[in-house]
């Protein structure tokens, strides 16, 4: 399938200027339908050869196996390349991926002149809104930012500095092109590694309820349907890491966002606490 190209809106704009505060500081098959109501994906072949199904399902259910994990502990980084610079966001917290929400807290780069470390960002994940503390000039530093995910042309899986990590493994419903690459050893872990393309509306698709508004949204937003991925599963089928590698375009050309998600100590647990209503900034955020 040819990659879309998707016309750029204002929603673009607004997505690069918040990559940008954060990050930059200026650069910037078919489909059948089972019993379930999910599309079934066509069987897929790679280059050294077809993928037993099994294997290409083991990792289309990457997102089901977490939800029956419980929660996990995580780590993100997020590399975004533009204009011959590369700046690189990371995150460490926990996600509760029975209850669809996590916490993160992501340190940003130094300022454009390096001389000013930027204050941590608290991410409170949850599904269709993303609170942020921290985030943003002229917010007071005792409220929270709050995003509607479905609104954002990238359904949030660039825009915080984080991907979510349940929507990560959601996109590997997707999956196509998929081969197995082979054992590795991950953290002391034994994983299986496969490399393949996601489909962001494809994804949108098959999604579980909680996730589907913010890819449909997303698979407007980026410049190409297809994300190459790299996923690594333990013998469980639980996914240990993921790199996305998303394409978009802004005014200033075409920028590359790396997106890379850990998780380990599943089980471990995570307690989100959602802001009250009065603890939410409603004014105007300045960059």
């Amino acid at each position: 399938m040819v990659a879309q190209q998707h016309r750029r809106t204002g929603g673009t704009v607004a997505l690069a200027a918040v990559l940008g505060a954060m990050a930059v500081g200026g650069c910037s098959a078919g489909v059948s339908g089972p019993a379930d109501g999910r599309p079934r994906l066509d069987t897929v072949q790679g280059q050294a050869g077809q993928v037993a199904d099994e294997r290409s399902d083991e990792v289309r259910t990457a997102a089901d196996r977490l939800i029956a994990a419980g929660s996990a502990r995580a780590r993100t980084s997020m590399e975004t390349a533009a204009g011959g610079t590369r700046v690189t966001i990371r995150g460490e917290g926990g996600y509760d991926f029975v209850r669809r929400e996590g916490r993160l807290t992501v340190v940003l780069p130094k300022d454009p002149a390096g001389m000013e470390a930027r204050r941590p960002v608290t991410e409170l994940m949850t599904p269709g809104a993303l609170y942020m503390k921290n985030r943003g000039a002229g917010v007071p530093a005792d409220k929270w930012v709050r995003v509607d995910t479905t609104t954002l042309e990238d359904g949030n899986l660039v825009t915080g500095g984080a991907t979510d990590p349940l929507a990560a493994a959601e996109l590997l419903r997707s999956a196509r092109n998929v081969i197995y690459l082979g054992e590795e050893t991950l953290d002391g872990a034994t994983v299986r590694h496969y490399r393949g393309d996601a489909d962001i509306a494809r994804a949108a698709l098959a999604a579980e309820p909680h996730a589907r508004a913010s890819l449909a949204a997303a698979a407007k937003g980026f410049a190409r349907d297809a994300v190459p991925f790299d996923a690594y599963l333990d013998e469980r089928g639980r996914l240990r890491k993921v790199l996305h590698r998303f394409t978009f375009t802004n005014g200033a050309g075409t920028v590359e966002v790396a997106s890379t998600t850990l998780l380990y100590d599943f089980g471990a647990p995570v307690v989100v606490r959602l802001p009250d209503r009065r603890d939410i900034y409603a004014g105007k955020i300045r960059g």
